[in-house]
């Protein structure tokens, strides 16, 4: 009974550690901002209606 909730503790464990790892793994300062180029803030030319 003793090594059946030992398995359990530690299989609550991994889980919680692979959550964890997942939920803060990622970059120091947070994702990165997303990049706005030229082209999205001008009208193209093939957008325009005639």
């Amino acid at each position: 009974m003793t090594l059946l909730i030992l398995e359990a503790l530690g299989a609550l464990l991994l889980f919680v550690l692979m959550i964890w790892w997942t939920m803060f793994s990622g970059r120091k300062k947070g994702e990165l901002p997303p990049r706005e180029s030229s082209e999205d803030q001008e009208e193209r030319p093939s957008d325009r209606q005639t």
